[in-house]
């Protein structure tokens, strides 16, 4: 019988009955998930007015004001292609507080040439400092911005100002028509170097073997996993490839400073870093002067009030956005953009995904509307079988419409693989490429787990049945097997290269060797046709296909993922940087072990340069 309104009664052993213990939880239960899913509508709820506001935000479009001045901030990664970042790239970026600006190397320089032409922009600001992340940011990339910034000044004034002027911001404003440095910051020309990391004594301290096969004296990808110095052989190609960047350096550098190259290696040898007044003097600046007084001639330069705070701008990204994506003419260049590791299968945003540029490339070879395609390497290479998938493409699309190669900062070893068969190979001279060899990287950790007290056992049907372990080393017999199979790869590169590029084997062999060479020395040998950036290369494809100059070209994909959109629209403004002497030698270490995830090809071998050529 039940009491209305009052307590329960506790049953005859003391306790209450099991439906009067029930009720209360069943209730609790009941709230608690009315308030989750209450709070997940509210959150949903919350996030989609996020969504309108943002909408509405984005919904306005700025415009180019009249009489401004284009603004450059070098605070960027120059990529070829704008990379989606993965949620997990997003929440580090978010966690670490840090965040590099991308932007697309030829969407910058269509802005820039673009710019030159608008008769609402009436100069060019650099400012910042230009941030090297990963393949992002090279010499050759840096050499195309240069020369649209040069392209520029023949027509209108480019002002640079810094506070301190880094070797590789340094080399674009040094084609500035005015070029300030303030009076409390230096200026930096201290030659380049590259100071690779070596785990080998770390590895056999930890217990970590690894085993290599390769075929080229120059082939020193693995170098860092077997000895703790460079061989002679990486030595004397790491030297002549600096040589020639940095000749490349001076000269440029020189000729819009007036300075002949060896007034500038002396510098380099007995300063390397300057004061402002030693800057000065050397004719390697215009000016030192504070902020203020540059803003105040940036105010003049836009006709700009002087009760104004600033003057009228625009910057480069905006500028990009609203004026570079028209399509000019009837017929499109497709542009494919190899770059990063070549990895099989799809790849991450940041790497070249075999099965997913196969994939591109057939599709514009089946595109009747696409007239000719120009392939876009920027890539240290990787995979033999995926670069091989992609080279097959290119072979398969040339014989349909003209198939152009436009080398970045690298194209190198499997990079220079899916290149060999383009219709013309386009380089800067700064390029890295060649690199033509192959080689086998073969881990085991068994040292490090039986000292940990871990063992390992195996049944097997075959001798060969399980060469891919990591419990052991590899038998004489497997070693053998994997030695048999480099060789045949580096054969058949040897014969793909002398096939594409129409060079006796013999002289292949000879340049191979695994060896790197700069877009210059590879000019020389062979390995590449002319010197040039990505639009020429388009302009070429463009003539090949018979379309004169009624075309468009292809830019790189500018929209970015919704998270980081929402990231960006709380705090606009990427965060500095901080710099610290450690954070070269910190980003050389994370480049290696990052290489080593992308190690995926099925047999274990490789067409990839030297892991890695960092220059600083």
């Amino acid at each position: 019988m039940e009491t209305f309104g009052l307590p329960p009664r506790p049953s005859a052993n003391g306790m209450l009955s099991a439906r009067f213990r029930e009720t209360p939880m069943k209730d609790f239960l009941k709230t608690f998930f009315a308030c989750l899913i209450a709070l997940g509508i509210f959150v949903a709820g919350a996030f989609v007015v996020l969504l309108g506001f943002v909408a509405l935000a984005g919904a306005a479009k700025p415009s180019v004001p009249s009489k401004a001045v284009l603004v450059m901030d070098l605070d960027m990664n120059l990529l070829d292609h704008t990379n989606k970042a993965g949620p997990s790239e997003i929440l580090q970026s978010a966690l670490q507080g840090e965040k590099t600006r991308v932007v697309a190397l030829a969407t910058a320089v269509a802005a820039v040439d673009k710019a030159a032409e608008d008769e609402r922009i009436v100069g060019l600001f650099l400012i910042g400092n230009i941030t090297p992340v990963g393949y992002g940011s090279g010499p050759a990339a840096l050499r195309e911005l240069r020369a649209a910034i040069l392209r520029f000044k023949a027509k209108k004034p480019v002002l640079a100002y810094n506070v301190d002027w880094g070797k590789h911001d340094y080399y674009l404003a040094s084609a500035a028509s005015t070029l300030v440095v303030n009076p409390a910051g230096h200026l930096e020309v201290s030659g380049l170097v590259s100071e690779p990391v070596f785990f080998a004594d770390a590895f056999q301290k930890y217990g970590i073997e690894v085993q290599v096969t390769r075929v080229g004296r120059y082939k020193s990808a693995v170098e860092p996993f077997i000895l703790n110095r460079m061989s002679d052989p990486s030595r004397e190609q790491m030297q002549k490839l600096l040589d020639d960047l940095w000749a490349e350096w001076k000269a440029n550098v020189g000729v819009d400073r007036k300075q002949p190259p060896e007034a500038i290696q002396a510098v380099a040898d007995e300063k390397g870093i300057l004061e402002p007044e030693e800057a000065l003097a050397a004719g390697l600046v215009d000016r030192v002067a504070a902020f203020d007084e540059i803003l105040e001639e940036l105010k003049t330069l836009a006709g700009t009030d002087d009760k104004e705070k600033t003057f009228r701008q625009i910057s480069l990204d905006t500028y990009a956005d609203l004026e570079v994506r028209s399509k000019e003419g009837k017929n499109r260049i497709a542009v494919v953009y190899a770059e990063g590791e070549i990895v099989n299968g799809e790849g991450r945003p940041s790497q070249t995904g075999g099965d997913r540029i196969s994939r591109e490339l057939r599709k514009l070879r089946l595109d009747e509307d696409v007239k000719a395609v120009v392939l876009r390497v920027n890539s240290p290479g990787g995979s033999a079988s995926a670069s091989d998938l992609i080279q097959r493409e290119v072979i398969v699309t040339r014989k349909v419409k003209p198939v152009v190669i436009s080398m970045g900062s690298y194209a190198a070893s499997g990079g220079y693989w899916i290149s060999t068969y383009g219709d013309r190979i386009f380089a800067q001279p700064t390029t890295i490429t060649g690199s033509i060899g192959v080689f086998g990287m073969l881990p085991n950790v068994q040292k490090l787990a039986n000292t940990h007290g871990i063992t390992f056992d195996s049944v097997q049907t075959a001798k060969m049945a399980n060469p891919a372990t990591l419990a052991r080393p590899k038998t004489e017999a497997e070693l053998a097997r994997i030695q048999h199979m480099v060789d045949r790869i580096y054969e058949q590169f040897l014969s793909k290269v002398a096939e594409g590029r129409k060079l006796p084997r013999e002289r292949v062999h000879e340049i191979a060797q695994g060896r790197v060479w700069s877009g210059e020395e590879a000019r020389k040998l062979g390995l590449v046709d002319e010197v040039g950036g990505l639009q020429d290369a388009v302009k070429f494809a463009a003539e090949q296909a018979g379309v004169g100059n009624d075309y468009w070209m292809d830019l790189p994909d500018a929209p970015k993922p919704l998270l980081q959109q929402l990231m960006e629209s709380m705090d606009d403004k990427p965060k500095p940087k901080a710099h610290s002497a450690v954070a070269p030698l910190w980003s050389d270490m994370q480049r290696q072990l990052e290489a080593l995830r992308s190690l995926d090809d099925p047999a274990g071998i490789y067409a990839r340069m030297p892991l890695e050529v960092t220059v600083h």
